[in-house]
């Protein structure tokens, strides 16, 4: 094969493997032909090296947004907030928070656990921080984007 035929074959798969392999950030499920979206168990996993799954929309964009974070054990977030309001569910492991003015510090030992099934709405600017202890957890996150996160200094 001489080189000339080889760059057109590196050219033509550089063409087609973009619409054969669909790219790694491409996680939310797709709508079928009347607008639903359907989403198993175990299309809610993510992807590796990659602690989130997008179901709807996203956090960057306008509307609604649906998202599942898993924080690995010994995992979390210093105290921050969110310029628009979050509602979420803990749907496995048990999930430590401190949520509202005393958050605004971080104090491991001011953390409550959330079981699998709690819920938690953060209002817009509700200082709060999070982790995962001795367990993996998976939070289901719902919101109104474009949200802004701001860390507070430490």
């Amino acid at each position: 094969m001489t080189r000339a035929e080889v760059f057109r074959w590196v050219c033509c798969a550089c063409v087609l493997v973009p619409f054969i392999v669909p790219p790694v950030s491409a996680q939310a499920p797709t709508p079928d032909e009347y607008g639903f979206i359907v989403a198993e168990p175990g299309a809610m996993v993510p992807i590796e090296g990659s602690r989130s799954v997008r179901l709807l929309g996203a956090t960057g964009e306008p509307g609604m947004y649906v998202m599942r974070i898993t924080f690995a054990a010994g995992s979390g977030t210093k105290p921050h907030f969110h310029d628009q309001a979050r509602y979420i569910t803990v749907i496995e492991g048990t999930w430590w928070v401190a949520l509202g003015p005393e958050a605004s510090t971080y104090d491991p030992d001011k953390m409550r656990p959330l079981k699998p099934g709690s819920f938690v709405y953060e209002p817009p600017n509700g200082v709060h921080y999070d982790e995962a202890r001795d367990e993996d957890v998976t939070v289901q996150i719902t919101g109104i984007g474009p949200v802004k996160t701001t860390r507070l200094e430490q």
